[in-house]
């Protein structure tokens, strides 16, 4: 054929002919289906066959005297050109020939999967689309279960039109690119009925950070228009890779999204329908455990190949498909990821220095913050109301928003998820984006100054007002090198992707509490002990765990991911788990906590740390704990999570804990597993030698170890002006530690706050010989600044 080729005919050599869509196609079927990745066939017209088109019609001229000398920025006048050069084309004739060959594609396509009139997927593929700098994502159309010849012609048609969209013509011109030496070439593809299954988006990265340590996958019921235009919120996966071609089962993380609408094809209007996903099915993940774990492997695969190809590192994007008469998994389509991988390596962090009324929350996109006047916007047709520098607000957003995005100082839609359209647009544009905040149209005030703040961790938040935030910008490799590790506090999974980006040697203080809080948000006993809670009780939990029918699943399960997650993020730096040390009070508030919680006058100095974990009124609780540790240590392979035991009294308390730890199967020493101990009460200082036997080494808990050391309750607002951990007291504890932790042969670090907060304080550790700081990631870059001119010092003998 001369205007046809098959997908299995073409590779990446091939953009010119049929783009870069179809090209990459044409370079999985030929080259990773001998792999295992399951690419649907199909064929596509070619870029001289869009030629031989326009030519036959005699369009090409009409087209360079409609762009001619045209503002891509006036909209008004972008639609218009948009129009009629689309008309032009609809009304254009297939030339005798070209239509043939079409035709007769069709048939073996049909024949060859023996179907009489094959249902397919019509897609645009521009020659100039899926470089290393430009994606071309969302610029051109696609149409979905198109079914019979004279529908097929019709849609070819459509998709070659559909090179003249207002946002494609836009794009073009921003980009660079000569709209006459940019040609369509329309992909023919087999329908993969995901409208009776599932399907999403793939990204060999961290869409947000950029951190390509992960497989981020997401999800959702139906046809993945819904997730591409941001109609719904998804699933989201993160598998490891190292750990993932280490034979581990790497899937560290998983969150559950609200996937409140599946589009599917109905055959009583013989047109596709968005329709409210049932109840039953929102509450469960739309993809299995293995399911992820082989589209991720698919996409190294994918990942890897490109990378050879390319001769350097390229980060992919990918759709991927499950057909629902067969239950096969299909990658539909794969392009380089255009964000993360043209910025260059800067570390920019945003801090707000004041807070404000919170007006509405969503999923953050990207670390920024950023102000202007909010403006709600119901179509983009309403653009003439928009100004630069606004914050765009609207339900959700698709290619034809993207004249005014590029104006938007921020983004808030309604729905959506981190692989919506506005997600991935506002991360092109260097913009913050908060999606999925439900109710923002009505919540946030017309016209009124707001603050879109994504330097937050995972939740996005609109502020009411132009709040105070600062900026601070550094190059990593101008950082100075220490001889003191820097290590770093971490408290949630949400923020430690982003942190994990920092120039640290890895986590000095995770506290299992806060993944406790933020993620289990169950008293362990109420679901160790679930059967005998009262009715009231009883719901709560299984509201949360009715996927769950063994409780305790649920707890090893969410609590694992959550630390896994975090230690992936690092890996292979060390992160240092702290168990969990609750106090009573706060233990009592998690859902089923008053029922096994004593009433302490004092929870500070009462049943906290390490007595709780061999009592019998806990121990099982516990057991849960090292369970989850259990998990991912083994079943995520993630070997550099180690552990920390906290308010430990006595030596003997430390072996009992230790006992309880090889109970669960955690063993001091087994495969690599190093055990430390919090120094936060001065019988740790006074007996070092003797905890020394027991643990890998010690970590200052500057809080508590300045609270007992002056004999203050740090919760007491009447002696806090006492606090301060630079009294002579404290110095003095933690440099006898250090000094009897060393002639042990063990490391000191510290996790408390005071190095944080004090840069002479870290000087003092740093003179006394401290192995290790850990800080809170917005003092990081003073205190390394700080550090090394102290070690300067030191060295000269100043």
């Amino acid at each position: 054929m001369r205007w046809i080729r098959f997908f299995h005919e073409v590779g990446l050599k091939d953009v010119p002919l049929v783009g870069g869509k179809n090209a990459s196609l044409g370079e999985m079927i030929r080259e990773l289906s001998p792999l295992g990745v399951k690419v649907p066939g199909g064929f596509a017209t070619t870029s001289e066959a869009y030629w031989y088109f326009l030519t036959a019609n005699g369009l090409k001229e009409a087209i360079a005297q409609e762009l001619k000398d045209l503002d891509p920025d006036d909209p008004i006048l972008l639609a218009r050109a948009s129009r009629r050069l689309r008309n032009l084309i609809l009304k254009g004739e297939y030339p005798e020939d070209l239509e043939e060959e079409i035709r007769q594609a069709y048939r073996t396509l049909s024949q060859e999967a023996g179907e009489e009139a094959l249902p397919v997927a019509v897609r645009s593929s521009a020659t100039a689309e899926d470089l290393p700098t430009a994606s071309f994502a969302g610029q051109q159309e696609s149409y979905l279960y198109v079914q019979g010849e004279e529908d097929l012609l019709l849609h070819v048609k459509r998709a070659m039109a559909s090179l003249f969209t207002a946002r494609a013509i836009s794009y073009r011109a921003h980009m660079g690119f000569d709209h006459l030496k940019v040609a369509l070439s329309v992909g023919v593809q087999r329908m993969v009925r995901a409208d009776t299954a599932t399907s999403g988006v793939i990204f060999t990265l961290d869409p947000d950070t950029g951190h390509r340590g992960f497989v981020y996958i997401t999800a959702i019921y139906g046809l993945g228009e819904n997730i591409v235009q941001g109609r719904v919120g998804p699933d989201a996966y993160y598998v490891h890779k190292e750990t993932l071609k280490a034979g581990y089962r790497a899937l560290v993380h998983k969150k559950l999204g609200p996937k409140e609408l599946t589009l599917a094809f109905d055959p009583r209007e013989g047109r596709l329908r968005n329709r409210p996903t049932p109840p039953y099915l929102r509450n469960q993940f739309a993809l299995s455990e293995d399911e992820a774990l082989l589209l991720a492997d698919w996409s190294l695969k994918i990942e890897e190949h490109y990378s050879g190809k390319r001769g350097a590192p390229t980060p992919m994007d990918i759709e991927w498909a499950k057909d629902g008469p067969t239950g096969e998994l299909f990658i539909l389509q794969a392009r380089p990821e255009t964000v993360h991988s043209q910025k260059t390596p800067v570390l920019r962090i945003h801090r707000l220095l004041e807070r404000g009324e919170v007006l509405a929350e969503g999923l953050a996109v990207g670390e920024a913050i950023a102000t202007g006047r909010a403006r709600v916007l119901k179509d983009p047709k309403e653009m003439d109301r928009f100004q630069e520098g606004e914050v765009l607000v609207t339900e959700t957003t698709n290619p034809d928003w993207e004249p005014i995005m590029k104006r938007a100082a921020a983004i808030v839609t309604e729905r959506g998820g981190r692989t919506s359209h506005a997600a991935i647009v506002a991360r092109e544009l260097g913009v913050p984006a908060v999606v999925g905040a439900v109710g923002a149209t009505r919540l946030i005030p017309e016209g009124e100054e707001v603050t879109v703040s994504c330097a937050e961790g995972e939740v996005g938040r609109v502020y009411r007002g132009a709040l105070a935030f600062e900026v601070e910008e550094v190059r990593p490799e101008t950082l100075p090198r220490t001889r003191t590790r820097i290590l770093v506090n971490v408290g949630t999974p949400e923020e430690a992707l982003r942190v994990s980006l920092l120039p640290t040697d890895g986590v000095g203080l995770l506290r299992m509490e806060f993944v406790f809080a933020s993620h289990v948000r169950i008293h362990p006993l109420a679901l160790t002990r679930f059967e005998t809670l009262p009715e009231k009780v009883r719901r709560q939990v299984e509201e949360l765990t009715e996927a769950y029918p063994d409780k305790r699943a649920y707890f090893v399960d969410t609590l694992a991911q959550g630390i896994g997650l975090i230690a992936a993020a690092f890996y292979p730096r060390p992160v240092l788990l702290r168990f969990s040390d609750f106090k009573t009070n706060e233990y009592a508030r998690l859902i089923g906590g008053h029922l096994f919680e004593p009433k302490e006058e004092n929870p500070m100095l009462g049943w906290r740390g390490a007595s709780r974990y061999y009592h019998p009124d806990y121990k099982e609780g516990f057991l849960l704990e090292v369970a989850a540790v259990k998990k991912v240590r083994e079943e995520m392979g993630l070997k550099n999570l180690m552990v920390m035991v906290p308010f430990c009294r006595t030596p003997e308390e430390g072996a009992r804990v230790l006992e309880v730890m090889a109970e669960g199967g955690l063993r001091r020493g087994e495969e690599g597993l190093e055990v430390y101990v919090m120094a936060e009460i001065p019988s740790n200082v006074l007996e070092a030698e003797a905890f020394a036997e027991l643990f890998d080494g010690f970590s200052i808990g500057s809080n508590d170890l300045t609270q007992l050391a002056l004999g203050l309750d740090r919760d007491s607002e009447r002696v806090a002006r006492l606090f301060d951990e630079r009294r002579e007291t404290v110095k003095a504890l933690c440099a006898m530690l250090i000094e009897k932790a060393h002639a042990k042969g063990k490391k000191v670090g510290i996790c408390g706050q005071a190095p944080s907060d004090y840069p002479e304080f870290a000087a003092f550790l740093v003179a006394k010989g401290i192995d290790s700081l850990s800080l809170n990631p917005d003092a990081l870059l003073r205190t390394v600044k700080k550090v090394a001119e102290i070690e300067a010092a030191l060295d000269s003998g100043a």
